[in-house]
């Protein structure tokens, strides 16, 4: 009965994920159809405007104009206006009005005063600014919504990993494929080479090489053999095996590592746009402005209609278009310039605040090394030499399918070394492999076969490479030792240089693996890296970046394994490794393409100029009210000078393209 609820609240979870995932897909859509509706009513009310009509030198009668334009308005008020008038009443029910309320104050106000104005009132009419300010808004909100789309399919990606099928050993031995739901603890499942290991459990029967590197982010395969606990999503690489079922649903391995990014996710600072504040300050003076030039005018003696038509112009004008298009038009021209230069922008507040980061965090597999083995040393003995040796074990290496047999293969290919063909070849688990090649009886195998069999070799030698974080396997020729050869991960040429610019740059960078400890330090030490943490728990990983936000640390986690995933959601900026998994991918903020970490600090660098943009873009918007707002109040008016509708339209029009311009000279270089 627990098992099927666990099961159900798993499925509920995926469902309501999607759910979200498919609301936010609708509201991109649904702005885009309010967008388009809303162009085409705004053409007839510019081309039916009074004011329009003047600025081009024409006078079109048409009968009932007015009327025509009032219904136009209306329906454009409505329909497009209607996602900020309920974002307005949601601000205002929340105590915090911003962009949404600043909107709807602007339309409301502009709608109402000129539907008056049609039925008798004194006055201009304000409809095709009505209009257009929806027109720019559903624009600038439909931009941003578009560039924001990345919601997290994070958890959906974690069940993709898990295979839904199992193949069930009976209790007479006996197999059948059934569904992972169906599983009780205490079954038992075979996993036959290559396959991913379907439940949490513990070996029952055989042995294998187990690659846990997408769950746990260690580089080497594990040798597991009976008794030995395995995780469900990991992949069993060469020999069978039986499990016993420990854990399903809710109490596995990933099913924790969902709920960790989804708490991860949830508990992170909601950080107010930088726009919002913005409109929040231009609300309180759009009112308080208003407000004030209606008493002044009217103090002054002037009619009420003149005085509420001044009052109507301030409040308009002070939600400026430009401010609409501020950060949208930075953040499309700032994202396309990212992924120009592989940098995918997930999640846009994230990005922005990557700016202030001063501590980078990387994981080690696959961020800064390959993930891949390569031949670091070789030792030959007798008389062989080192080519000798290599292309004889990489002859038989050939035949294996594991990591470090391909370390050997490749580097013999980069060498040019010519292979040959290997007999009677056996992989013995745990041990190594042997085969026949050029008729000698060859075998590669683990220190610990030698010291098994009592073959003699330099311990002190092997010491320091293993100290060095190397795995050193021997070659064997007629049960004779020829040489030792050591691999390590591979370290990305770009790391190095990464680092330094970090830096240069004032940021401390930080090492987090779950590799061994002496691994991690030696790799720290090649690339320069300040801190290390080594050995660290997959569930852990969050709870580092937690430790290091305490002390006042801006924290960006870079990685790339499922393990990473609480870790980057966790992180002030979650960076992961495009050559990782999609769940890393997921639970970021951005994704790196290229796997470069030198794409690191362009982010970095990208950050800071796209916030400079935005803060300038602001200025230019906010700079027209602070023309325009004391004008269209009338503060010149005792000279003569009085800011008409008109003239606002223009300053308007022109501050909207000073912030389009400005935004597109935002560049990488």
């Amino acid at each position: 009965m627990e098992h099927d609820h666990s099961n159900q609240h798993e499925e509920h979870k995926h469902n309501e994920h999607e759910g979200h995932h498919h609301h936010h897909e609708q509201m991109v859509q649904d702005f885009k159809q309010r967008l388009w509706i809303s162009i085409i009513i705004t053409i007839p009310i510019l081309i039916l405007s009074p004011m329009i009509q003047s600025f081009i030198g024409v006078n079109w009668e048409i009968p009932f104009s007015s009327y025509i334009i009032f219904v136009l308005a209306t329906a454009i008020f409505f329909y497009g206006g209607w996602p900020f008038l309920t974002g307005s009443v949601d601000e205002i029910k929340q105590k915090n009005p911003g962009m949404m309320t600043l909107i709807g104050l602007a339309i409301t106000v502009a709608y109402v005063y000129s539907s008056l104005t049609v039925f008798g009132l004194e006055g201009g009419q304000f409809f095709w600014e009505l209009a257009t300010l929806i027109d720019i808004m559903l624009l600038g909100h439909w931009i941003e919504m578009r560039s924001v789309m990345g919601a997290s399919n994070a958890l959906e990606e974690l069940v993709k990993l898990m295979p839904n099928k199992a193949t069930k050993v009976q209790d007479n031995g006996e197999t059948e494929e059934v569904e992972i739901d169906s599983l009780q603890a205490g079954d038992h499942v075979l996993v036959r080479p290559g396959e991913k290991i379907p439940v949490d459990g513990t070996i029952f029967k055989g042995q294998s090489s187990i690659d846990e590197s997408m769950l746990t982010g260690e580089s080497v395969p594990i040798e597991k053999h009976e008794d030995d606990e395995v995780i469900g999503g990991s992949i069993a690489q060469e020999g069978s095996l039986t499990i016993s079922v420990e854990k399903t649903g809710q109490d596995s391995y990933l099913s924790q590592v969902i709920n960790l990014v989804q708490e991860a996710q949830q508990s992170r600072s909601k950080a107010q746009d930088f726009t919002d504040r913005a409109a929040k300050w231009l609300f309180y003076i759009a009112v308080l402005s208003g407000v004030i030039t209606l008493v002044i005018w009217l103090s002054f003696g002037s009619p009420f209609d003149h005085s509420l038509e001044r009052m109507v112009t301030v409040m308009v004008i002070t939600c400026p278009h430009a401010l609409g298009l501020a950060s949208p038009l930075v953040v499309a021209v700032s994202t396309s310039l990212s992924a120009k230069q592989g940098l995918l922008i997930r999640n846009r507040i994230n990005f922005e605040n990557a700016r202030g980061v001063d501590t980078v965090v990387f994981d080690k597999t696959g961020t800064l090394t390959k993930g891949e083995f390569g031949v670091t040393d070789i030792l030959p003995h007798e008389n062989y030499n080192e080519n000798q040796l290599i292309q004889l074990a990489a002859s038989l290496e050939q035949q294996s399918e594991h990591p470090l047999a391909r370390g050997i293969v490749d580097y013999a290919q980069s060498e040019n070394l010519s292979l040959d063909d290997a007999q009677d070849f056996k992989a013995k688990t745990g041990e190594g492999i042997e085969g026949t090649v050029n008729g000698k009886q060859v075998k590669i195998v683990s220190p610990k076969y030698l010291e098994e069999h009592d073959i003699a070799y330099d311990d002190d030698t092997l010491q320091q490479l293993s100290e060095q974080g190397k795995t050193v396997v021997s070659v064997l020729a007629d049960d004779t030792l020829i040489g030792m050869i050591a691999l390590a991960d591979i370290i990305k040429d770009e790391a190095k240089e990464a680092v330094q610019q970090l830096h240069d740059n004032g940021i401390e960078v930080v090492m987090l693996t779950g590799d061994h400890e002496r691994v991690a330090h030696w790799i720290a030490n090649q690339i320069g890296i300040d801190k290390v943490y080594a050995e660290v728990l997959p569930d852990d990983k969050a709870d580092y970046i937690k430790t290091i936000q305490q002390q006042s640390k801006r924290v960006a986690m870079t990685g790339d394994g499922i393990n990473d995933a609480p870790a980057l959601a966790t992180a002030d900026v979650g960076i992961a490794i495009g050559a990782g998994t999609d769940v890393a991918m997921e639970s970021a903020d951005i994704v790196l393409v290229q796997s470069n970490p030198n794409d690191v600090v362009s982010l970095f660098d990208l950050s800071r100029k796209t916030y400079r943009k935005m803060v300038q873009n602001l200025w230019w918007a906010a700079g027209y009210n602070i023309v325009a707002i004391p004008l269209a109040a009338g503060i010149l008016a005792p000279i003569g000078i009085l800011l008409s509708p008109a003239v606002g339209a223009v300053l308007m029009s022109l501050s909207t393209v000073i912030v389009a311009i400005n935004a597109k000279l935002l560049t990488a270089e």
